[in-house]
């Protein structure tokens, strides 16, 4: 299927509807981290020097439908006129006889910030008239919202398939390069780092990259269900009891493939984690009852390190441990460094999910990054080889 670009279509004064990711934190009713507005900056400074006229959708929170002004894009509005050094006046709503005349007032080179699509119950819903009243704004759609591109909104999937110009925005492009190509044409040996909570959560994502990877490295929570698989003692550990049976089937599934899964050999256990105790090293045979896993191990570490300084290509998803707490955010930083140490070598990162990108951010390594995703369910489901609505809503 054919996707155009940005640079491939004239945009001077048309209306531009761009549907961005501006789901942002809020704090005292400020942006507390504008890194997406910030990732969305490009497409809408080049709109806006094309002498587009600019109209800015997304959502924010989730009000189920209802008007929540704690959920209005008010604070954003204000980021976004700071970072491009010009007001971007924020409209009443996001459809109505209102926002139309903000529409046809707006002059080539200004944009326009609709106020927040789920405050209507049919953007998740994808309601046709809702749809349609979207797309009247519209001469021309980009999305530009990697993020929301998993779900099938009438914003997302409903708009595009009603407005002829329709295009990928710069943030959207370069999502789909970076991760299209871990999946087509990476470099060897092709690193995968995976952790977080469940086995469940990742399944997908294992099954469609072991053929592609050279090894699999697998932390968090879910490492002990591997535990389990392997016939080692989990103690108060987190596990996936249902899921023993088939984490026991990916690793001979990797043996057969001549891959490599690496569970870690040692982990941090704790006997009080609500109270954040320090916890001690753990060996995989040596958990007792009252042990829980918080974090991969000091010699996993040095092992995980070494797979990723070989590497040439990296993909990294979900946290080693409890990182939200400070004394288990060991491993999980210890990762970011070494994935950022590979990328100055030479190698090719990408970083996905929550967790993931809030270490490489806490630890200022994002600049040593070759690529921090703004979407992880959607980088997730993309790497399950899913189609997404958003995507597949551009291609013609």
């Amino acid at each position: 299927m054919s996707r155009k670009t940005l640079n491939e279509i004239a945009v001077q004064d048309c209306r531009v509807l761009v549907r961005v990711d501006f789901n942002v934190p809020l704090r005292g009713g400020d942006v507390a981290d504008d890194t997406r507005i910030r990732a969305a900056i490009p497409t809408i400074r080049h709109l806006l020097d094309s002498g587009a006229r600019v109209i800015l959708m997304s959502h924010l929170g989730r009000p189920k439908g209802e008007r929540r002004l704690e959920m209005s894009l008010a604070p954003v509005a204000a980021d976004l006129g700071g970072l491009l050094g010009c007001d971007v006046p924020l409209a009443p709503d996001c459809v109505g006889n209102d926002v139309a005349a903000l529409v046809s007032e707006l002059e080539p080179g200004r944009a326009l910030l609709l106020e927040n699509l789920r405050f209507h119950r049919e953007e998740t819903a994808n309601e046709p008239a809702f749809a349609r009243a979207l797309a009247a704004w519209a001469d021309i759609y980009v999305n530009d919202a990697f993020g929301t591109a998993h779900r099938a909104h009438a914003s997302t999937a409903g708009v595009p398939n009603l407005v002829t110009e329709k295009v990928a925005g710069f943030l959207l492009e370069k999502e789909i390069h970076f991760l299209g190509d871990l999946m087509t044409s990476p470099k060897t040996p092709f690193v995968a780092l995976l952790g977080g909570a469940k086995v469940s959560g990742k399944l997908e994502v294992i099954e469609n990259l072991l053929p592609r990877i050279s090894s699999l490295l697998i932390g968090g929570a879910m490492m002990f269900t591997f535990w389990r698989a392997r016939g080692f003692a989990t103690g108060s550990s987190l596990i996936e009891q249902d899921l023993i049976g088939v984490a026991r089937k990916l690793l001979e599934r990797a043996e057969e493939l001549g891959k490599e899964i690496l569970v870690p050999s040692d982990c941090i256990a704790t006997r009080d984690l609500e109270a954040a105790a320090p916890g001690s090293v753990v060996a995989e045979e040596g958990m007792q009852a009252l042990d829980t896993g918080v974090d991969i191990g000091t010699e996993t570490r040095r092992r995980f390190a070494d797979k990723i300084g070989a590497a040439q290509t990296i993909f990294w998803n979900g946290p080693m441990g409890v990182f939200e707490k400070k004394p288990y955010a060991g491993g999980t930083l210890a990762m970011a460094e070494a994935i950022a140490s590979a990328t100055e070598r030479g190698s090719v990162s990408v970083v996905g999910g929550g967790d993931s990108v809030a270490a490489v951010r806490q630890m200022g390594l994002v600049d040593r990054i070759s690529h921090v995703s703004t979407g992880g369910g959607a980088a997730l489901e993309f790497l399950e080889g899913k189609t997404l609505p958003g995507i597949a809503a551009l291609e013609s």
